[in-house]
């Protein structure tokens, strides 16, 4: 790819920094991880079995919550999280417009009303004001979302939600290992979503969980991932026998397989090597940009401690004489995977449809605007950064006014 700029000399892909493409994510699969698998292959379960519960359990013991329940994918866990929580036909739930659709998705799932808060500038999270401005006698629930894997504002949030009787449901998405004031995301919330695709901290290839210490979200939750079936002669409305099962409500078929379970087994073990080395990297990007007027890096707030899911560069276009576009561009022409993380979930096509107006959270607009993700996972090598650094500082030189 050659991008060429009227009025200057030179081109600023004239040799690619790099031959090989660097995504801005992937996973790290080792022979121990394939040997969990394998070994799961040859035995007698590979939908839901044992190891559905064993990872359960060591994710709610690594967070630090008495209950997790797995899902197929965080979508479905989100889900499962909002039918828990009652959320129901024309309730409001008040939820971050900087995230990927399925955090506004899982409301609409329910027949709720998503309500978008706008963004604090400095951590990209939902403000806890935005978010008391738009609670209503319908609001049911809360959803803040750790951006990037920085927790967002929870003792504000929790406050509210316990002064207006409201669930907070934390997509954790991005912040497995995160820690908010000492304690592990996961903890902390009524109910915590972790997900466990390819480009997270942990991969069960698709894959989520909720985190709880609530028993009786728990057991809905399990329920609800079962096409609302209950075995428990405890609760059966009738008992026909040692067979008999009821479905109870309307679930849904969102279990998590043994197949996938032993790989999160796998890469759980390797979790803090996986964390360590995205900091590694993150630290190393500060340090080549904190001083580049026209970058803005990452702010890290004192409340928590990020696990580094995402590395978001902010772009003073004021100072630049090329587009975000064009810079994105470039990088890709030097064969760095640059992303963008996200455009406002209710710009999105679907949502507009549903009324959902540009302007409702201008801090959001804004920022998307000027954002572009850079490459940041475990697998990468030193040198791997080290081009990416490379890279953005010619690029923001070519452009530079």
């Amino acid at each position: 790819m050659k991008i060429k700029r009227s009025g200057r000399k030179g081109n600023v892909n004239q040799k690619p920094i790099r031959d090989t493409y660097l995504p801005y994510g992937r996973q790290w699969i080792d022979d121990d991880d394939i040997e969990a698998v394998v070994e799961v292959l040859k035995g007698d379960f590979l939908t839901t079995g044992p190891l559905v519960s064993t990872f359960e359990e060591s994710i709610a013991t690594y967070v630090g919550a008495k209950y997790a329940v797995c899902f197929a994918n965080g979508t479905a866990a989100l889900h499962g999280a909002c039918f828990a929580a009652g959320i129901t036909q024309g309730d409001e739930v008040i939820t971050s417009p900087l995230t990927f659709a399925a955090s506004a998705n899982c409301i609409l799932y329910q027949g709720g009303i998503p309500v978008f808060a706008d963004i604090d500038e400095k951590t990209y999270n939902i403000d806890p004001k935005e978010i008391e401005k738009r609670i209503t006698p319908k609001t049911k629930a809360i959803i803040p979302i750790d951006f990037t894997g920085q927790p967002a504002y929870l003792d504000e949030i929790n406050e509210l939600a316990k002064k207006h009787n409201l669930v907070v449901i934390e997509d954790a998405a991005h912040a497995l290992g995160a820690t908010y004031k000492g304690k592990k995301i996961g903890s902390i919330s009524d109910m915590s979503m972790f997900s466990f695709h390819p480009v997270k901290h942990i991969t069960t290839g698709e894959g989520g969980i909720i985190t709880t210490n609530n028993k009786g979200y728990y057991e809905k939750l399990l329920q609800f991932r079962t096409h609302g079936i209950s075995r428990d002669p405890s609760k059966l409305i009738n008992n026909h026998g040692p067979w008999y099962y009821e479905m109870q409500f309307l679930g849904f078929n969102y279990r998590l397989s043994d197949i996938q379970a032993a790989l999160g087994i796998s890469q759980l073990q390797k979790i803090d090597q996986f964390i360590g080395r995205r900091k590694i990297y993150a630290d190393m990007y500060d340090k080549s940009f904190r001083e580049i007027p026209q970058i803005i890096t990452p702010y890290q707030h004192s409340h928590g401690v990020s696990s580094w899911h995402l590395y978001i560069i902010q772009l003073d276009l004021a100072m630049l004489s090329g587009s975000r576009l064009e810079i994105y561009e470039a990088l890709q022409g030097h064969n760095i995977g640059v992303n963008v993380h996200y455009l406002p979930v209710y710009l999105l096509p679907y949502y507009q449809e549903l009324g959902y107006q540009q302007g409702h959270c201008p801090k959001a607009e804004q920022l998307y605007e000027k954002i572009i993700t850079l490459p940041l996972f475990p697998a990468m090598t030193e040198n791997d950064v080290d081009d990416v650094i490379q890279a953005v500082k010619k690029i923001i030189t070519f452009y530079s006014k």
